[in-house]
């Protein structure tokens, strides 16, 4: 086998994680070829010495506790680390919100300022709002497209945290992630991101100067709709202060869970690429009708940042938006509501096509957001591409009868 440095990303989705600690027996020739279900809460110690030594050293990637893991958890997290060039190493949470609580718990304290992107997660924000501020930590939010009044607040010497979402939510502004990572390391910030759209696959963050790298991988870690889990991958700097968070408040993934996830990380290469391709295809209808204003996708030209990403990233996923020509909250409803293959729910990253409404207005602080229409997100699953564009098709033409 080459060197890990030396494999091309979809060789090490497939190969990642799959150290023989994780896949074979002491003492026994040969090995799985995935990780096993290892389920566990009491470890046994052969006497009271050895249960004193194990309790003295490191737990990390150690049977100790159930609640330190097993290795079917650390066979993800070792996969997961490995897919990220420079990482130390990776923590699994129960959520992509405890993923990214426990990450800012980590890095801030009482009398610090947290620099937020204002085209956040909305939960992100609810944290900040209702956990960071009681606890005396103030939250700033900033434009993801300004770049100088950014470097302004990183004067501040206060801040101790810079964080990034690009593409953002719900408009996908891609930001310019290497530069705003420079001037926070100029002034001594920690750069955290949330990278669940591109995934490392498609945007190796830690290369791109981010310090923490955050997944929720319920989305397209999993794929299937059916684990819920989160991820902090971090730099040497951070993973100790990472992993000691995680542990002080508790955090774990089930070892059922993770072999869920770790299952799912083995596809994410086809699985991405198709959902790319048949959203671009969406993307591109979608523009060309009248009743459509605007698409936000980041791999179109005029979309915010595009430039960024093109030049950054390495692929586009599934999830976009796209902003209605005039109408209101009932015709928009009357276009989604009677769609045949997609879902109406949260989350993405699934198989399954999914439309949702949405109001970038209600989740802005320092930016604002103005629109010829109400909006509507879109993932697009792994559906036939026509079946979905004439689904859309009918859902315009509701649209147009009920504006």
């Amino acid at each position: 086998m080459s060197a890990p440095d030396d494999r091309k990303p979809l060789t090490k989705l497939a190969q990642a994680g799959r150290k023989p600690e994780w896949t074979g027996m002491p003492g026994q020739p040969g090995a799985i070829v995935s990780a096993p279900v290892w389920r566990a809460s009491t470890i046994l110690y052969d006497d009271v010495a050895h249960l004193r030594k194990a309790a003295g050293s490191s737990t990390h990637e150690r049977l100790f506790y159930g609640r330190k893991g097993t290795p079917t958890a650390w066979s993800l997290a070792d996969a997961l680390t490995e897919m990220e060039s420079g990482a130390a190493g990776t923590m699994l949470y129960p959520s992509g919100v405890a993923a990214i609580s426990c990450a800012l718990m980590a890095v801030l304290k009482p009398g610090d300022t947290l620099l937020m992107v204002d085209s956040a997660y909305d939960p992100t924000r609810n944290f900040c709002e209702h956990m960071l501020k009681p606890y005396g930590i103030e939250t700033i939010y900033y434009d993801p497209c300004d770049t100088a009044r950014l470097a302004l607040h990183l004067e501040d010497p206060a801040v101790r945290a810079l964080f990034l979402e690009s593409p953002g939510s719900l408009t996908f502004e891609v930001q310019d992630i290497p530069a705003l990572c420079a001037l926070a390391h100029e002034k001594g910030v920690v750069t955290l991101l949330d990278n669940t759209w591109a995934t490392p696959l498609y945007f190796p963050a830690l290369s791109h100067g981010i310090d923490i790298s955050i997944l929720a991988c319920t989305k397209y870690i999993v794929g299937h709709s059916d684990v819920m889990m989160g991820s902090v991958t971090a730099t040497a700097d951070w993973f100790g202060k990472i992993r000691q968070t995680a542990y002080l408040f508790g955090q774990m993934v089930s070892p059922d869970d993770a072999w869920l996830a770790s299952r799912g990380l083995r596809t994410l290469g086809v699985r991405l690429k198709q959902h790319q391709d048949s959203a671009l295809a969406i993307a591109h209808w979608l523009k060309q009708q009248p009743d459509v204003a605007r698409v936000l996708h980041p791999a179109l030209p005029d979309c915010p940042g595009h430039d960024l990403w093109r030049r950054d990233f390495s692929g586009s996923t599934g999830l976009f938006s796209f902003v209605l020509d005039g109408g209101d909250e009932a015709a928009r409803a009357a276009l989604i509501d009677g769609l045949a293959h997609f879902g109406i729910g949260y989350s993405w990253g699934g198989f399954e096509s999914l439309a949702l409404p949405v109001d970038p207005a209600r989740y802005r602080s320092a930016t604002t957001w103005a629109a010829e229409g109400p909006a509507v997100r879109l993932h697009i699953g792994l559906e036939d591409t026509a079946d979905l564009i004439a689904d859309l098709d009918a859902g315009l033409a509701r649209f147009r009868a009920a504006r």
